[in-house]
């Protein structure tokens, strides 16, 4: 992939993924207004986050780890790639099945170890009957997750990046028709769920049709190539699912407050946006572009990648961290605030926020240092690294519960993020150059840390200013879009300024490019 296409598939991805965090949250402030944070909303987010734990752990995080690098490679030195592709689903497909089944029939006691403060009260019934009517998504998800693989390999980042689109877009008008015709909106919302993971999946399998792959389901077998598959799959799942892993550890220790995970629920979805937006789009656009180059021996053209990756990560992250660590308060009351949450889920869910700022570099570097091991099929290594993360969580999740309550899943995530960041950083030492950023980055990077300090004096100042606006109906609006557009305007203006970035790059990147 030339360079300008390396970028080019960074903001491609980027955009569609910034399309589903916007309607994401419009879906969210949805929820928080006709719901509101309670015992339906905190049995709807226990539920939904099996199906998206179970993805997360196998379809995106082990299949794709090792699936991804295995198909670019045969599919750069043309050895039978839609063989391989089929063998892959067919296999793929009996095994979320399985699971599929087994789910939804110990549907009871997943709820039980993942939310056990639920079993005194009334979430308890109302998330097993959710959860039993929201996980075959997973099934139509892990499928699509295999398509996009292929898609991503091949350097089609459109189609699979728009997928996840599609799931706002069936909910929200889901939220508003239940709504309009006075019919319980939860209901509405659950078997919507289902719906669009098969929207999702035609997506992605018809544009993979259309690139001139013929991928078939089969039967299933274990070829030596697929037993290599699994034994890369197995440490990947929870080497890249440590996350979902730490949220429903957080979930155990948040279930016992009411209201809490309705209020981590709302900060996590908040701060996905930007790691959805970058995290997720390094991930999607780096692991191929790695895996073909080092097959390639293209080592200098590797290190190219990962220091672009890196380079628009921290760009766009290391800003967004210092607004929701100084300006967490007007951002939340401004988009949830409002029908059935109050000022004080507002408060609780800003403090969520701004802890959850403090490790938001971390979770995009991880999602930039993964693709180092994942693109030359290491993923033991990461395994390891996860587990010490996992127990560190696990250790302060529970050991700071009975300091600072339900706040501590949210400090726990953050630490855990940050000992898995300086565990990939020193192991990726023995890759060499090729896991170094280069000269451009280093010279860039404390550039991009004045330039975010420098907007977060500015718009907590602007704030302070703001105050009384923030505080009347309807203007509210208007002054969080003002310090919203001053904040971008100063750090935009303060890292061009002193060199942190050069618009000639985005427009480059921005330009259309022929392959």
């Amino acid at each position: 992939m030339k360079p300008i296409r390396l970028m080019r598939g960074f903001l491609t991805v980027g955009f569609w993924t910034l399309a589903s965090r916007v309607l994401g949250f419009v879906r969210e402030i949805l929820l928080l207004s006709l719901i509101g944070p309670g015992p339906v909303l905190d049995a709807f987010v226990a539920a939904f986050r099996l199906p998206n734990m179970f993805r997360r752990l196998f379809a995106e995080g082990a299949f794709n780890a090792a699936f991804v690098p295995m198909f670019s490679k045969r599919l750069e030195g043309d050895e039978n790639p839609e063989g391989f592709a089929s063998d892959a689903l067919s296999l793929l497909s009996t095994a979320v099945v399985l699971l599929t089944a087994l789910g939804m029939i110990f549907m009871p006691a997943l709820v039980w170890l993942t939310a056990e403060g639920f079993a005194a009260d009334e979430r308890f019934d109302l998330t097993v009957g959710f959860g039993r009517i929201v996980f075959p998504y997973i099934f139509f998800m892990s499928l699509a997750a295999l398509f996009s693989g292929v898609l991503n390999a091949t350097g089609r980042f459109a189609a699979a990046a728009a997928a996840p689109v599609l799931l706002n877009i069936l909910i929200i008008p889901a939220l508003l028709i239940g709504h309009a015709v006075g019919g319980d909106v939860v209901l509405w919302l659950v078997w919507t769920v289902p719906v669009a993971g098969i929207a999702q999946l035609l997506l992605v399998w018809s544009a993979t049709r259309a690139t001139g792959l013929r991928i078939r389901l089969k039967a299933p077998r274990l070829s030596p190539e697929m037993r290599q598959m699994v034994r890369i799959a197995l440490p990947a799942a929870f080497a890249s699912g440590v996350s979902q892993i730490n949220l429903v550890v957080g979930q155990i220790v948040a279930s016992a407050t009411p209201g809490a995970v309705s209020w981590l629920y709302a900060a996590d979805r908040l701060y996905q946006l930007p790691l959805g937006v970058i995290g997720i789009a390094v991930g999607i656009v780096l692991l191929p572009d790695l895996s073909r180059r080092l097959k390639a021996g293209d080592a200098e053209g590797a290190r190219y990648a990962f220091s672009r990756a890196g380079e628009f990560s921290m760009f766009l992250t290391i800003p967004a961290a210092v607004a929701f660590l100084v300006i967490p308060l007007p951002l939340v009351s401004v988009l949830f605030e409002r029908g059935a949450t109050s000022g004080d889920d507002s408060a609780a869910i800003a403090v969520a926020l701004a802890i959850y700022a403090i490790g938001l570099p971390a979770f995009v570097l991880q999602k930039l240092l993964q693709p180092l091991y994942f693109a030359r099929e290491d993923t033991k290594r990461p395994f390891r690294y996860a587990v010490w993360a996992m127990l560190v969580n696990a250790g302060l999740a529970f050991g700071l519960q009975p300091l600072i309550g339900w706040m501590a899943p949210a400090v726990a995530a953050t630490t855990s993020a940050w000992l898995m960041v300086l565990q990939l950083a020193i192991g990726a030492r023995q890759f060499g150059d090729t896991a170094k950023f280069d000269a451009r980055l280093r010279r860039r990077l404390w550039r991009i840390c004045i330039a975010a300090a420098v907007m977060g004096g500015a718009v907590w100042s602007a704030w302070v200013v703001l105050i009384p606006w923030f505080g009347t109906p309807g203007w509210r609006y208007l002054a969080l879009l003002a310090l919203i557009s001053f904040g971008m305007a100063v750090y935009f203006g303060t890292g061009r300024l002193i060199g942190a970035f050069d618009p000639a790059d985005l427009k480059a990147a921005a330009r259309r490019s022929k392959p």
